[in-house]
């Protein structure tokens, strides 16, 4: 039968060493406690080490990175994908940078430079192009390289491209011709004629309302030959030959408005190694 709960009840009490402690989830581990403290003051002096790598020493120069190295020194090639940190030339004529050191990198400068006025707008027009071709070309060749540049640059060349015979676009249409260099190489360097090949995107078109020769954009390498004449580097020849081209993206062309805003908002560069 039933107890009944008026009648007295019993405890019994354990020995200590007997009694069980309610579980107090996870338990202290020191091992690992050590070990993660340790991973945080490594990480912390690794990060200390890269931050203080470059940092200059007072009283030393700082090392040149491998594209710092001017070519024919005792240390390595220069990097032609970087910088080389010279200075570039401050001076100018009709808008064409001049004065390049004599050395394989102002050459190089040099060619760069070239390469852009050589593909202007202004090429189109025989006054400006003159003006081109007696800033940047050795004198003993300018006589060649106008004649020759005057018979590439024809009228039935200009109306290919939408323009008059005398290099000027027709009302409310703007015509965009400009050179990007991509890189350089020294194909050889001397005073007699030293050569660089630049590589070179261009855009060339006419922009506007009813224009039926959009903007494309060209791929090509410009083979040009220069000769120190005592001051500076001067063209003598140069020749030109398609790409390297690389794979299109795929992107959405912009319009034709667009284009004539990007071509007046965005100016070009003067090219220094």
């Amino acid at each position: 039968m039933p107890l009944s709960d008026d009648q007295p009840h019993t405890r019994t009490r354990l020995p200590v060493a007997e009694q069980t402690s309610p579980a107090t989830g996870r338990q202290a581990r020191p091992l690992r406690t050590l070990l993660t403290i340790l991973g945080i003051v490594t990480l912390l002096v690794i990060a200390v080490a890269i931050a203080n790598r470059d940092k200059s020493v007072p009283g030393r120069t700082p090392a040149a990175s491998s594209g710092d190295q001017a070519s024919g020194g005792n240390g390595p090639a220069a990097d032609h994908t970087a910088a080389s940190g010279q200075q570039p030339v401050t001076t100018t004529a009709n808008g064409i940078a001049t004065g390049y050191p004599h050395t394989d990198q102002g050459a190089q400068s040099a060619a760069a430079n070239y390469a852009v006025a050589l593909g202007s707008t202004d090429m189109f027009r025989p006054d400006t192009r003159h003006t081109i071709l007696a800033t940047l070309a050795d004198p003993t060749t300018l006589p060649t390289l106008q004649s020759r540049l005057d018979q590439a640059f024809s009228p039935e060349t200009n109306a290919r491209y939408g323009l008059d015979a005398k290099g000027s676009a027709p009302k409310s249409l703007t015509f965009i011709s400009r050179t990007v260099p991509i890189g350089t190489d020294l194909a050889n360097f001397s005073d007699t004629g030293t050569k660089v090949d630049v590589w070179c995107n261009s855009l060339v078109g006419l922009t506007g309302d009813g224009s039926t020769i959009p903007v494309t954009e060209n791929w090509y390498t410009l083979n040009i030959t220069l000769r120190w004449t005592g001051s500076d580097w001067k063209l003598i020849d140069y020749s030109r030959k398609a790409g390297p081209a690389p794979l299109p993206a795929d992107q959405q062309a912009a319009t034709s408005e667009e284009i004539t805003g990007a071509v007046q908002q965005f100016g070009g560069f003067r090219y220094a190694r």
